[in-house]
């Protein structure tokens, strides 16, 4: 006879992997939330990673895979329940997946297009997620330089939404002094470690590590990079609304790589 809803576990191969494994209760909130994801998808284009290991692999196992630490007992101690803010959550991930495996930790999550943040908010609320998990409809620089989110979380996430350098301008404002943050990235290269290394010292912050991985099912490598901040990031970050995305920090100008290739050409 095939195994009931309640004993069946989609993830089972993943958890070992993962070296994490989540309680009954987690299992049934992750196999709810991809209920919920189908259901809002007939509405809105929220997610195409909803089915089979597109959800198990590429949204829960990738969502959580970093922070892997975090979700053993002793991850996170005695201290304040963990303060988690997932920038650009667009479907809800990673924060939605983090908020079911860390069950103490508050979680805000920020994305600028309202009918993302309704299907998200309506989601949590089935979950049973609500008096941990917050949602906030706004552009995120805005929010970086709002009183009640600036230096506030231990960790600031963002996946999948813009290049290093514009993604570490819109985190490191939002971390306290002891916080991180967290890039989940594909590829990563020599070449992109500089670009980002640039942008981070007047961010007053640095890589402190990069993690690769291989994702299991054949789904390629992912890297994920942890920031650490230095000091104070100063005021003037992030900048106004566009202003990230259109002139990166660390940025060089097109004359000094122009420079770069007649001297490579000599």
């Amino acid at each position: 006879m095939a195994a009931s809803p309640a004993t069946s576990d989609p993830g089972a191969a993943l958890w070992q992997a993962l070296g994490w494994q989540p309680t009954p209760g987690q299992l049934q909130q992750f196999i709810a939330l991809q209920a919920a994801l189908r259901q809002w998808n007939e509405r809105l284009n929220l997610t195409r990673l909803v089915e089979g290991d597109d959800y198990w692999i590429a949204q829960v196992f990738d969502s959580l895979w970093p922070l892997v630490p975090l979700l053993q007992p002793e991850g996170t101690g005695n201290q304040d329940p963990l303060q988690i803010i997932d920038v650009g959550t667009g479907g809800g991930f990673p924060g939605l997946a983090l908020a079911i495996a860390l069950p103490s930790a508050r979680l805000t999550l920020v994305d600028s297009v309202s009918r993302k943040v309704d299907a998200v908010a309506a989601m949590v609320a089935e979950l049973g997620l609500q008096d941990r998990v917050s949602l906030r409809c706004d552009r995120i620089e805005r929010c970086g330089q709002a009183a009640n989110c600036r230096g506030r979380f231990d960790w600031a996430l963002a996946r999948a939404v813009a290049s290093a350098p514009v993604v570490a301008e819109y985190l490191v404002p939002l971390l306290q002094p002891q916080g991180r943050a967290l890039l989940y990235r594909g590829q990563w290269s020599l070449g992109d470690q500089a670009d980002l290394e640039r942008a981070l010292a007047p961010l007053r912050a640095a890589i402190e590590r990069t993690m690769p991985i291989e994702l299991p099912g054949g789904r390629g490598i992912r890297h994920a990079l942890v920031l650490q901040p230095l000091g104070p990031c100063p005021k003037s970050y992030p900048r106004a609304v566009g202003v990230p995305a259109k002139h990166p920090l660390g940025a060089r100008r097109a004359a000094e790589r122009l420079d770069d290739n007649s001297q490579t050409r000599l």
